[in-house]
């Protein structure tokens, strides 16, 4: 995942278990799909949060 910026970097690499092709269906029902989707989340909103109340 990448920060926020013109001059963004990498924030945090993160490991996506699902095989290729990937079947939508199938992802949306395993749990560890919620799992990173919420990081990836909770990523962004720190990271755009945090530097937005910095300005």
């Amino acid at each position: 995942m990448m920060t926020n910026g013109p001059a963004a970097t990498i924030g945090e690499i993160v490991d996506v278990p699902f095989a290729r092709p990937r079947d939508r269906a199938a992802i949306d029902e395993d749990p560890r799909y919620f799992a990173l989707r919420n990081r990836a989340l909770d990523f962004l909103y720190h990271r755009f949060a945090l530097s937005s109340d910095a300005e």
